[in-house]
C-alpha cells in the first residue's frame, strides 16, 4: 500500500499547469478542408433521392454536437469506424460492385478494401489504448489499496463483472443486434463502471459495507475517486485542453459514414466520380493518421500525469486502525463471532493478532458454517496461529461462526486484537 501521507487529490489548476508542458501539435487544415467537402457531396446526394430512415438518423447525428466527455467521445469514434468497416466490407457493397458488372468496379475494388485495412488498424490503435487506460485507472486506484484481501475482493470483483458484462455483449450479438446496440450497452456499462467509482468514493450503497470495513484506506483516494469524472472536476481541464482537435475527428468520421452509407445506397443510379473518390480517400488517409496520433499523445498524457503517481515515488505504509476490537481470553476457554449471510457470494473476513510478549504466544482458530437445514461444516480446520491478517472466505447464504481457542492453555491468557464483518457481493472500481 502506497503512502498517501501529504497528499491531496489533484486539482484542476494543477492539472492546467500540468497540461501546458504538453501542447498538442494542432490538426492538420486537411481535417477541415475535406470535413467540408465531403458535407458539399453529402447535400448533393440528398438531392438525388430523399433520406432512409436509417439514413436520417445518421444525418442528425452529424448535425449535432460531438459529446462533451473525452471517453464518449473515444467510443464513438469506435462506434462510426466500426460501421465504416462493416460497410466496407465486400459482402455489404452495392451488388453491381461485388460482381464488377461495370469496367470502373474492378478499378475501385481494390481501394475500398484498402480503406477497410486502413479503419481496422485505427481499431486496434483505439482498444489497446482504451483498455490501457482502464488498466491504469483500476492499478492507481489498487497502489493506494491495503495490499491485503481487501485488495484480492476488488480485483476479484472486477473479473467477475467483467466476464458478466462481456456476457451480456455475447448475448446481444448473438441476438442480432446491430453496431448501434452493441455500443448503445457498451457506452451503458461505461456509465456503471463510472458510477460504482463514484460510488466506492462516497461509500454509498453496497460500498459503504465494504468502505466501513477497508480500514487504511486513504481518504485522499476516496476524495481522488469520488471527483475524477465531475463535471467541474480536474477532467474538465483535459476536456477543454484536448477536447476541441478530437471533436472534430469525432464530425469528420460521421461524415465519412454518412457519405459511404448514401453513396452504396445511390451507387447503381448515381456515378461516383474521380474527384469525390480522391476526396474520399484524403479524408480516410487524413482521419486515420490524425486520429491515431491524437490517441498515441493522449496516452502519453495520460501515462505521464500527476494521477498516475507510481507506488515507489511515495513509499509503502500501512497500520493499525481502531476498529480493532481488543478481547482478553482466559485460560481454558474460547471466543466466537457470529455472522449471518443472506446472500451467495458474499465474503467473511477476518484479521487479527495477539498481543506480542516475550513469550510466544498462540492461539485456536477455525470457522464454521451452519446451513439452513442445520448441517454443519468446518470450513477453515482448526489450527494454532499467533495471527492471520487479511484472510477471507467466498460464503453461501447461511450463518458462520468465528472460533477463537484457548482451551488448551492451562495458564496464559490471550490478549486478542481482532476485525470481523460480512461484506456483501460489490462490484469492481473501475472506470476508463
Amino acid at each position: 500500500m502506497a503512502s498517501t501521507e501529504g497528499l491531496v487529490p489533484i486539482t484542476r489548476a494543477y492539472l492546467s499547469t500540468y497540461y501546458d508542458k504538453y501542447p498538442f501539435v494542432p490538426l492538420s487544415d486537411d481535417v477541415t478542408n475535406l470535413s467540408a467537402k465531403i458535407r458539399s457531396i453529402i447535400t448533393d446526394l440528398q438531392t438525388y433521392s430523399s433520406l432512409t430512415e436509417g439514413e436520417s438518423f445518421v444525418m442528425e447525428e452529424v448535425d449535432r454536437e460531438p459529446p462533451h466527455k473525452i471517453d464518449e467521445n473515444m467510443w464513438k469514434n469506435r462506434e462510426h469506424i466500426e460501421e465504416i468497416i462493416f460497410l466496407l466490407d465486400r459482402p455489404h457493397w452495392p451488388i453491381t460492385l461485388q460482381q464488377h458488372s461495370r469496367l470502373e468496379d474492378v478499378e475501385l475494388a481494390p481501394i475500398f478494401e484498402q480503406m477497410k485495412i486502413k479503419f481496422e488498424n485505427t481499431l486496434k490503435t483505439l482498444e489497446y489504448f482504451q483498455s490501457k487506460n482502464a488498466d491504469s485507472i483500476f492499478n492507481t486506484v489498487m497502489t493506494y489499496m491495503p495490499q491485503d484481501f481487501r485488495g484480492t475482493l476488488i480485483r476479484q470483483q472486477r473479473e467477475r463483472s467483467e466476464r458478466n458484462k462481456q456476457a451480456e455483449i455475447d448475448f446481444l450479438v448473438k441476438a442480432g443486434g446491430s453496431i448501434r446496440d452493441r455500443y448503445a450497452l457498451l457506452w451503458k456499462q461505461q456509465m456503471e463502471r463510472r458510477r460504482q467509482l463514484a460510488q466506492l468514493g462516497s461509500a454509498t450503497g453496497v460500498f459503504k459495507t465494504l468502505v466501513k470495513y477497508l480500514v487504511g484506506v486513504p481518504q485522499v483516494l476516496l476524495d481522488f475517486i469520488r471527483q475524477i469524472n465531475d463535471d467541474d472536476g480536474p477532467m474538465e481541464e483535459q476536456r477543454q485542453r484536448y477536447g476541441p482537435p478530437l471533436y472534430r475527428l469525432t464530425k469528420m468520421v460521421l461524415a465519412i459514414r454518412l457519405f459511404l452509407l448514401l453513396m452504396w445506397s445511390r451507387f447503381d443510379g448515381r456515378k461516383l466520380t474521380t474527384d469525390e473518390l480522391a476526396i474520399l480517400e484524403q479524408a480516410v488517409n487524413v482521419y486515420t493518421n490524425e486520429f491515431e496520433r491524437f490517441i498515441t499523445f493522449m496516452g502519453e498524457v495520460f501515462a505521464n500525469s500527476p494521477f498516475f503517481i507510481s507506488a515507489d515515488e511515495v513509499g509503502a505504509a500501512d497500520s493499525r486502525n481502531d476498529d480493532y476490537k481488543e478481547i482478553s481470553i482466559p485460560a481454558g476457554k474460547t471466543h466466537e463471532v457470529v455472522l449471518s449471510v443472506d446472500s451467495i457470494n458474499s465474503y467473511i473476513a477476518w484479521d487479527f493478532s495477539l498481543e506480542q510478549s516475550k513469550m510466544k504466544l498462540d492461539i485456536g482458530f477455525s470457522v464454521e458454517y451452519t446451513s439452513s437445514s442445520g448441517e454443519k461444516v468446518l470450513i477453515l480446520p482448526y489450527r494454532r496461529c499467533d495471527s492471520d491478517q487479511g484472510n477471507f472466505c467466498t460464503c453461501m447464504a447461511g450463518t458462520y461462526k468465528l472460533i477463537w481457542d484457548n482451551s488448551y492453555s492451562t495458564f496464559f491468557r490471550k490478549a486478542l486484537f481482532y476485525k470481523v464483518d460480512c461484506i456483501p457481493p460489490v462490484v469492481e472500481p473501475t472506470q476508463q
